[in-house]
């Protein structure tokens, strides 16, 4: 059996140890927080995926009525065109009665 002397390190290894037993810690804890970080930012993408994918149904769904938006075209031309035809005869009109 081997005695203490044979085991005992000088104060150099001690610190050594010391050192690479902090340095471990200071490891652990350093991928503890990013691995924190990393979880927190996965799960804010994560809602706002399923907020962008909801936002993009509401937008599908608001426009599933889009085969109305030529025909509304149409009449608002038309709306403008007989207006523009009042226009018209009025100035023609409003100039005869003035002179």
């Amino acid at each position: 059996m081997p005695s203490d002397s044979e085991f005992s390190l000088t104060p150099t290894q001690i610190d050594l140890w010391w050192g690479a037993i902090i340095g471990g810690a200071a490891v652990v804890v350093a991928v503890a927080a990013l691995l924190t970080i990393l979880v927190l930012l996965v799960r804010r993408i994560d809602k706002r995926v399923v907020m962008v994918r909801d936002t993009l149904r509401a937008a599908a769904a608001n426009t599933t009525d889009t085969a109305l938006i030529e025909e509304t075209a149409k009449r608002v031309d038309a709306v403008l065109a007989e207006g523009l035809k009042h226009h018209l005869f009025l100035g023609r009109v409003l100039d005869k009665v003035r002179s």
